[in-house]
């Protein structure tokens, strides 16, 4: 608010000084000079526009690349669920391959204790019958009493020799099931091994990724905060630029109006449309009037005294400022890319071809140059150069 007071107090200041100075002399270098600072302020604010541009833009990649980020943390939590219940069922299979390795050792041990039980039993009856000498069939018969004792020593005979048999089919079948279980206590150990490193590589990839991700969205949202925050500076600095140039080009207008010997700047006369009115007067003649030299007077005539100060409609760009024909003294503002905004039978021109100017700024004076009937302003509103009502955008 004090910025502001300062600023209104300058133009006050300078409204007393035109009132009692005279009109050439001295307030000629004034008006030159305010007129270099409006450039230089205006050059300011085109200045900062363009940052705001900048930052907007960057703001909006960072905002980009937040969403990716976020994007992509949101995959891998899917991920780490899925990976969560993947492990949760290798770890039940390492379970049971423990338990099952736990098993296998067991009974290698009671294999391993069985295998050797077998051969020292192997081992004391191949010694017992070498001590005692084991008889064969025909000496059993020889020196047999009779046929019952016969019988017995051959079924003795038979019983030793399944008893041998028996022992060392154990012994075989030991050293097989032994030998078979080592193999499959081996695959299995490899399995354990390999299940631990799968749980082990995936927990790691992902905690290493999502802790990568963290840390780049964290330093990207500090650097989209960062812009922002200087968006939002360069903004209030341009305002105040924008502030300053405004009372500065109405200054101008006032002098410029002055020296031209022009009417008082009245009040901005604004409507319903998007344009406030170039100068405050009666219609006196509408949009494509009929007259005897032409089917569609191609604008409007507001009916207003020679040296009105005429304001831009809106911002622009200033594409015509010279005698064209029956227009006299004819400026046209490009506003946009399609809309142009023009003003003929101009009495002075305040402005020059290619200067950017502001809605409201003065731009000229009306007058009755050209094929005129009387001091009016000429108002025209065109789209890709092609007129069309004024009161459509009033």
């Amino acid at each position: 608010m004090r910025r502001r007071t300062i600023t209104a107090g300058v133009v006050g200041a300078s409204l007393t000084l035109w009132a009692v100075s005279p009109m050439l002399g001295s307030s000629a270098p004034s008006a030159a000079q305010l007129g270099s600072k409006i450039a230089k302020t205006q050059a300011k604010v085109n200045a900062k526009k363009g940052t705001e541009k900048v930052l907007t833009r960057d703001i909006t990649a960072y905002t980009t690349r937040v969403n990716a980020l976020e994007s992509r943390l949101k995959t891998l939590s899917a991920k780490q669920s899925t990976i969560d219940k993947d492990l949760t069922t290798k770890r039940s299979a390492l379970d049971e391959t423990q338990t099952q390795l736990r098993e296998q050792r067991a009974r290698m041990v009671r294999l391993q204790k069985r295998l050797r039980e077998a051969r020292t039993t192997l081992s004391e009856r191949v010694v017992q019958e070498y001590k005692n000498g084991r008889p064969d069939l025909i000496t059993v018969l020889v020196e047999a009493g009779g046929f019952e004792q016969i019988i017995e020593r051959g079924e003795y005979v038979s019983k030793l020799a399944r008893q041998d048999q028996n022992i060392i089919t154990l012994v075989r079948s030991a050293k097989t099931d032994a030998t078979a279980t080592a193999t499959k206590l081996s695959a299995i150990e490899k399995r354990q091994q390999k299940i631990t490193a799968q749980i082990t590589a995936q927990r790691d990839a992902v905690a290493k990724v999502r802790t990568d991700v963290a840390s780049v969205q964290s330093t990207v949202r500090k650097a989209r905060n960062g812009k922002r925050e200087l968006l939002t500076h360069v903004k209030t600095e341009r305002k105040d630029l924008e502030e300053d140039l405004g009372a500065m080009q109405k200054q101008q207008a006032t002098i410029a109006a002055k020296l031209a010997g022009a009417g008082p700047l009245g009040p901005i006369k604004k409507g319903n449309g998007t344009m406030i009115w170039p100068v405050n007067g009666p219609i006196t003649a509408p949009f494509c009037e009929r007259r005897a030299w032409e089917a569609c007077h191609p604008g409007m005539d507001i009916g207003v005294p020679i040296g009105t100060p005429i304001r831009a409609p809106l911002g622009g760009k200033v594409a015509i400022a010279g005698w064209v024909s029956g227009y006299g003294n004819y400026t046209c503002l490009q506003n946009t890319a399609t809309l142009s905004t023009c003003f003929g039978h101009q009495s002075k021109f305040l402005v020059k071809v290619g200067q950017t100017v502001t809605q409201g700024q003065v731009i000229g004076l009306s007058g009755n140059t050209g094929h005129s009937t009387g001091p009016h302003l000429h108002f025209e509103v065109r789209i890709n150069g092609a007129v069309t009502n004024p009161m459509n955008y009033l």
